[in-house]
């Protein structure tokens, strides 16, 4: 056997195992864990934990499993100042993030790598610009979502919008609805979009968020959290709480802005409880 043939057999060789990597591995890997059986221990913690999960029927309810189990097996959760991170604040987690996806692909979550859980509220330092003047502030966060890959999330507030499940807040949703804004490529109010759907997204959400703005500046009182008026992807943020925990006020008070909702998240909440 000549060295050019076992060179070439070798390249050839690399190269499918490239091309199987970059364009099967993946899928590969996910089917093969959801061969495993979802446990009965992270069914009972979604029951307990999911409020929604419960009302679900049982196809949605498999979908949402599958896309817990991937979301469980891929990305790594860290505990911050000394918080103990078990299959609760997992699933808590997990699943209500993967409401978000109940009928989207899960590779919509494939750049998040990892979930960072403080026990409570936390404080930052973050930078604050005035014309040329850049000055540092502290401030006290619930959560934040990153570009990078990060999701931060205060357990307390994690718990208080799962125990909650019709009230105005839930911090888990709220950031990973900016995970998916940032799939391209910047936190700008409007997930990746194209066409008729991308039109009527921006005719839509770019007129109730004008409105919203113009209410709170002449002091009327809002149909949405004012926090929801301070930029774009807090408008899209806080109104993706507000479909989930409030789909019928959301609804009656503001119908084309839930549509719009209901046609990229492919779900009606209503239709599910």
């Amino acid at each position: 056997m000549s060295a050019l043939f076992v060179f070439a057999l070798f390249a050839v060789t690399f190269i499918a195992l490239a091309v199987f990597y970059l364009f099967f591995y993946q899928d590969w890997r996910r089917k093969r864990q959801l061969k495993q059986p979802f446990p009965e221990a992270w069914r009972r913690e979604m029951t307990a934990s999911v409020p929604l999960y419960r009302k679900l029927p049982a196809d949605l309810k498999s979908r949402l499993e599958q896309h817990v189990q991937l979301f469980l097996a891929e990305k790594t959760f860290y505990g911050c100042d000394g918080f103990e991170v078990n299959d609760r604040v997992r699933i808590t987690v997990a699943g209500h993030a993967c409401l978000l996806i109940l009928a989207r692909p899960f590779r919509e979550y494939d750049e998040i790598r990892s979930i960072l859980v403080y026990p409570d509220v936390y404080r930052v330092q973050a930078p604050e610009r005035d014309g040329m003047v850049v000055s540092v502030s502290e401030q006290i966060r619930a959560g934040e979502a990153s570009s990078r890959g990060q999701v931060v999330l205060a357990w307390s507030e994690c718990e208080e919008g799962a125990m909650n499940p019709e009230g105005p807040h839930n911090v888990i949703l709220h950031e990973f609805a900016h995970q998916l804004d940032y799939l391209d490529g910047t936190a700008d109010g409007a997930p990746p979009l194209s066409g008729k759907q991308a039109e009527e997204w921006q005719h839509t959400m770019t007129k109730a968020y004008e409105n919203l703005r113009y209410s709170l500046r002449h002091h009327h009182q809002g149909w949405l959290d004012p926090y929801g008026a301070t930029q774009p992807a807090e408008f899209f943020a806080v109104l993706t709480e507000a479909f989930y925990q409030q789909p019928l006020h959301l609804k009656n008070t503001q119908p084309a802005v839930y549509s719009v909702l209901c046609d990229y998240y492919r779900v009606d909440p209503l239709d599910l409880s």
